[in-house]
């Protein structure tokens, strides 16, 4: 499905710096400085329309959450549930999750989050899966020893990809579902593609994994 483009989304983002925040490349090393609390850090590559983020946040008020989503035209309706939430701990960026070196210093964040990543299913994307193995580097270096990936699809073939590389890459298995919602997991917050797609039959696949 076609995005359609909202040309007044850059103003809306101009609008409300205390949310998207402006040169997140000057905060690198320094992210606690903008939430009101010292915690851990969260991120979520990807964020979408924010359901997931936002609800983490409201769900979580221990840490602090920053949504990444790199098409402006998405990433306003993340911050109109922002905006109405107005939560202390969360954040958007509007950025390209290929650079998350340039925002984040090494061993800075505390979990990372992928929810439903496009699944670049040709063989000659592979390296644009978020869960390549160049991708996995880049979250080794910003998160903290022993930090995590959790990561959720309704794609079979990306799922079963990411498990082989995350297990390649030596990263610990710590959790895996293969139909989450008929599965014991408790705290499980969907986003809005899980419920989308949830409701058409398909099976949400999960996993947590460690790096050691």
């Amino acid at each position: 499905m076609r995005l359609r483009n909202k040309p007044w989304a850059q103003d809306k983002i101009d609008q409300h710096p205390q949310f998207v925040i402006p040169n997140p490349e000057t905060l690198k090393g320094k992210w606690q400085e903008v939430f009101e609390k010292q915690q851990p850090l969260q991120i979520e590559i990807g964020s979408g329309k924010g359901r997931f983020i936002t609800e983490m946040a409201k769900a979580h008020p221990e840490i602090n959450y920053i949504g990444i989503e790199l098409s402006k035209s998405v990433l306003v309706a993340a911050l109109d549930r922002v905006i109405e939430a107005n939560l202390p701990n969360v954040k958007l960026l509007n950025v390209n999750a290929n650079e998350l070196e340039t925002f984040f210093e090494k061993k800075e964040v505390d979990r990372i989050y992928l929810n439903f990543s496009d699944p670049w299913p040709k063989s000659r994307h592979e390296k644009r899966r978020l869960t390549y193995k160049t991708y996995l580097k880049m979250y080794e270096n910003i998160l903290k020893s022993g930090g995590e990936i959790h990561f959720k699809t309704d794609n079979q073939g990306l799922f079963e990809y990411s498990l082989m590389s995350f297990s390649a890459y030596g990263l610990l298995l710590k959790y895996i579902s293969l139909d989450l919602h008929t599965s014991h997991f408790e705290g499980n917050i969907m986003t809005e593609y899980e419920q989308k797609f949830s409701e058409k039959g398909n099976r949400i696949y999960r996993c947590e994994v460690q790096f050691q």
